[in-house]
């Protein structure tokens, strides 16, 4: 963690900017210090307003695992967004979670105000980096999508659009100040967060909602017509996986719900390798990055 602090004091120093690269930030809520980490592309430039993606890691990992299993500080390079690791909170440093409603362990357990953080995150980074306030956008995995479902309600007047992975809702209800567009991955063959709901095979104890609970949810608070439209992409890389996009469109300020159902796919991220045998098949006949960062182009905050 040394690097961390010695990066934290840099990039504090003076108000100055951030610059391209990878950076440790900490703040205070509350009496917890809280700390995240920002990639910055190559190509940002101070004079420019520049997208963001907040990327929440699953339970029991961390921001450093985050970056690693969901490739995004890649496609962040390539289409030149900033992406923010938040790191939740826990006994052991490396094995955190967030406060995602019903999800999960630690911070769950003492009602960690992980939407609060999330907020003053944001005001933070608005200080050292030139952010498009209209384009800031969220994921997460597993926890971390839960994560992302639970700012989408309760900060929808900063979050522009969501890409949970592998993550159903959270919360019993939802009700977002404005429509946030939402595109949902998740594996048919997911057992630690089942497609259908219900408790996983991981050691949170969470009695998951179900994916067509969480995707029927947000048809109703974004207004989107009620039949989707379907796309289907066959098994062409070979891997035992298919995939069928449901889009229920004509939401209320252009929103949209999309869920990218994957037929046989684990508790993994399309396109990226499961970094373990125990979590089932990661498709690459989709790339979840590609897709969110399209989706995401399509839906600025308005």
């Amino acid at each position: 963690m040394l690097w961390l602090s010695v990066m934290t004091i840099v990039a504090g120093m003076a108000g100055e900017g951030l610059g391209p690269g990878d950076h440790g930030r900490s703040i205070k809520v509350g009496e917890l210090k809280r700390s995240y980490q920002v990639h910055v592309p190559p190509g940002y430039r101070h004079d420019q307003l520049t997208p963001l993606v907040i990327a929440f890691h699953g339970g029991g990992a961390n921001a450093d695992n985050m970056k690693i299993f969901s490739g995004l500080n890649q496609k962040a390079d390539k289409e030149n967004f900033i992406v923010v690791y938040p790191q939740g909170t826990g006994r052991l440093a490396r094995m955190l979670t967030f406060n995602g409603g019903n999800c999960c362990g630690y911070a769950m357990t003492n009602t960690i105000d992980d939407v609060d953080f999330t907020g003053k995150l944001l005001d933070d980074l608005e200080t050292v980096l030139n952010l498009d306030k209209k384009r800031v956008f969220a994921t997460g995995m597993s926890n971390g999508a839960i994560m992302a479902y639970r700012i989408a309600a309760e900060l929808s007047d900063r979050i522009a659009a969501i890409a949970p992975v592998s993550g159903p809702l959270g919360t019993d209800t939802v009700n977002p100040k404005r429509p946030v567009p939402v595109i949902h991955f998740h594996g048919t063959a997911d057992e630690n967060a089942p497609f259908g709901g219900g408790r996983g095979k991981g050691p949170s104890g969470t009695n998951f909602f179900s994916v067509e609970y969480t995707i029927q949810s947000w048809v109703k608070a974004n207004g989107c017509k009620n039949k989707p439209d379907l796309t289907e992409i066959e098994d062409k890389a070979g891997d035992g996986t298919s995939v069928t996009i449901k889009t229920f469109s004509q939401g209320k300020n252009d929103s949209e719900v999309v869920l990218v159902e994957i037929k046989g796919g684990g508790h993994t991220w399309p396109g990226q390798e499961a970094r373990l045998k125990s979590l089932g098949k990661s498709t690459r006949n989709i790339s979840a990055n590609d897709m969110m960062w399209d989706f995401f182009k399509k839906h600025p905050m308005k």
